[in-house]
């Protein structure tokens, strides 16, 4: 089940990427996603939200979340900031495998499970 209707009930969803609209649409594609997406090619957004962890000019995105709220006069403020990764509370198994003997061991997610 997803939890994309949930959120899209409470607020807009939206997904941020650094690649171009065409890679975005083939991967969206090949994975069955409908939510809207915005390309952040260029990465200056990216950075400016905290999710560029590279140094020397070198991009290292980080996959992570954050939350804006619209004031009433118009204007914008995020409201929270938080990374995706190991043993994060956004994906369900990594509570699930910490039942497990030996917790997740060096399990890592992987992009298609066909």
């Amino acid at each position: 089940m997803s939890a994309l209707p949930h959120l899209q009930d409470r607020a807009a969803f939206v997904v941020v990427s650094p690649d171009e609209p065409e890679v975005q649409r083939a991967s969206a594609a090949s994975r069955g996603w409908t939510f809207p997406m915005a390309s952040g090619a260029g990465g200056e957004f990216i950075r400016a939200m905290g999710f560029d962890q590279g140094e020397n000019g070198e991009s290292s995105y980080w996959p992570g979340i954050s939350a804006f709220h619209r004031n009433t006069d118009g204007s914008i403020v995020r409201t929270g900031k938080d990374i995706f990764g190991p043993g994060d509370d956004y994906c369900p198994p990594w509570r699930m495998f910490d039942l497990l003997e030996g917790g997740a061991g060096d399990w890592e997610p992987k992009t298609s499970y066909s």
